[in-house]
């Protein structure tokens, strides 16, 4: 059907100036209809309607509200290994499921409340604008001021409070969401970084045949790797301690050792230095009987294990600390305490 076929009385009528029409003629048929009249919905015209859409739109911040919180105690209460039945999925972890509701529906609720709120309350009042210059002139800026105050007003926000109080509570409340992620950082590292589980007395236990070493076992220009007493690949910490604790052997002849701390920390040419480099920790598994250096592969930091493990190459920002060593009254090596300063990768609490 064309526009010459409808009635007139169908048409548009004329509009005020931000919606100006033409009436479609034989000489334009395609003239521009403007837009549709207004239609006032229901909550226009009566109060206790529009009262009902500020109660629902309150109650959905409010349930965002609640949802944040139910967020957070699942958050803290459910154990990361409890695991629940629901239909259809079956079988999935709790946790993960309790926080992807709550999480959601705070999300859901928060946006549901601001379409609801768009539209049953503020102005749907459609304005048709000439279109103009990038660089607005002074007039146009006061126009876009004005209208701007003037869709505050409309929008009610400063006379449904109810609203405005929620939405800010839920708007505000949201981000503590995210606060509660930051707990699976962990806690707080404290001091563990500066210590290792070596202690006075702990047994040199070889890494590969999983016995205490005796002095015998380590000959000259040889490399072994050593881990405390107690420490088993079943441990669940087992990972996070081997990675501090980790430690190479090296027997050298007394009087190829430079350092004399070194020399004096020995037994009978022993030497006890951690395995972690000082780079970024990579694990030191390359050793040069002829100079004494031992290679870490990662990055190529090379140090001297006759001169106090200090760094002859590579971007290492300093020398392997050493762990003392001695013999137990049955004879096999022994600790006689921790490293004397934190291993592996500098880290600025360090000082």
């Amino acid at each position: 059907m064309s526009s010459q076929d409808i009635p007139e009385e169908n048409l548009p009528a004329e509009q005020d100036a931000h919606g100006a029409v033409s009436v479609a003629d034989e000489n334009d048929p395609f003239a521009d209809p403007g837009l549709p009249p207004h239609e006032h919905r229901v909550q226009d015209i009566d109060e206790r309607a529009a009262k009902r859409s500020e109660r629902v739109v309150a109650f959905l911040f409010t349930l965002s509200m609640l949802l944040t919180v139910g967020f957070i105690a699942s958050y803290v209460a459910i154990p990361h290994d409890k695991a629940i039945f629901v239909f259809p999925i079956g079988h999935i972890n709790a946790l993960n499921f309790a926080l992807g509701l709550t999480l959601g529906g705070a999300l859901f609720t928060i946006g549901a409340g601001a379409v609801h709120w768009a539209r049953t309350l503020m102005s749907d009042v459609e304005i048709a604008d000439e279109r103009h210059a990038i660089e607005a002139p002074p007039e146009v800026k006061a126009k876009v001021m004005a209208d701007f105050k003037d869709g505050a007003k409309e929008s009610a926000l400063g006379r449904r409070k109810l609203i405005r109080n929620t939405m800010f509570g839920a708007l505000a409340l949201f981000p503590l969401s995210g606060v509660m992620l930051l707990r699976d950082l962990g806690p707080l590292p404290g001091t563990k970084l500066r210590h290792t589980i070596w202690s006075k007395g702990k047994l040199l236990v070889n890494m590969n045949t999983n016995l205490p070493l005796r002095p015998s076992d380590v000959a000259v220009g040889s490399l072994t790797f050593a881990k405390p007493e107690g420490l088993e690949e079943t441990d669940e910490e087992f990972q996070t301690e081997i990675a501090k604790a980790a430690l190479m052997i090296v027997r050298l002849q007394p009087e190829n050792i430079k350092d004399k701390r070194e020399l004096e920390w020995a037994h009978e040419g022993i030497v006890a230095f951690s395995k972690i480099c000082t780079h970024v920790g990579c694990p030191i598994s390359l050793y040069e009987q002829q100079t004494h250096h031992v290679l870490c592969p990662c990055h190529q930091s090379t140090f001297d294990l006759s001169d106090g493990a200090r760094v002859i190459f590579g971007p290492a920002g300093h020398a392997l600390p050493q762990l003392r060593i001695g013999v137990s009254d049955e004879g096999y090596l022994e600790a006689l305490g921790d490293f004397d300063e934190p291993v592996g990768p500098a880290f600025w609490e360090r000082g």
